[in-house]
């Protein structure tokens, strides 16, 4: 009995985290249909701490990379920079939940490319993201 209780336990436990790993390679399929051949996590972290230059329309003229608001451990939050909101760590074994959903993360991809780059992202460097966040 023990053993199917302490099974169930990590069942539940390690159920956002299976889900997650489904989305994110139902992520990276979809990639591959549209094109990409092939993804690197070390490609995902050079763009992860890759410096843009701000936009010249934005409030601030510094640099910027994912790193600015998410921070260098993705284990702990970050804070946005402009408003000072805290956000959820990115690790995956952290908050799994924030890879739970494909609407969600594609908005977020939309939202923060477009702030930290300048346009959106490219299915390829979505892909070499997604590689490197699922590592972390």
């Amino acid at each position: 009995m023990f053993r199917i209780c302490t099974f169930a336990l990590f069942l539940m436990l390690n159920a956002p985290l299976v889900m997650a790993a489904d989305v994110i390679d139902e992520m990276l399929t979809s990639y591959q249909a549209e094109g990409v051949s092939h993804f690197d996590a070390d490609e995902g972290d050079k763009l992860w701490h890759q410096q843009f230059p701000a936009p010249v329309d934005a409030e601030s003229s510094k640099a910027r990379s994912c790193q600015t608001c998410h921070g260098a451990d993705l284990k702990k939050p970050g804070e946005h920079i402009r408003t000072g909101k805290v956000i959820k760590p990115m690790s995956l074994t952290v908050s799994a939940d924030r890879y739970s959903d494909v609407k969600k993360i594609n908005k977020w991809f939309r939202r923060n490319c477009n702030w930290v780059m300048g346009r959106e992202c490219t299915n390829q460097e979505k892909g070499n993201l997604l590689i490197y966040l699922r590592q972390q």
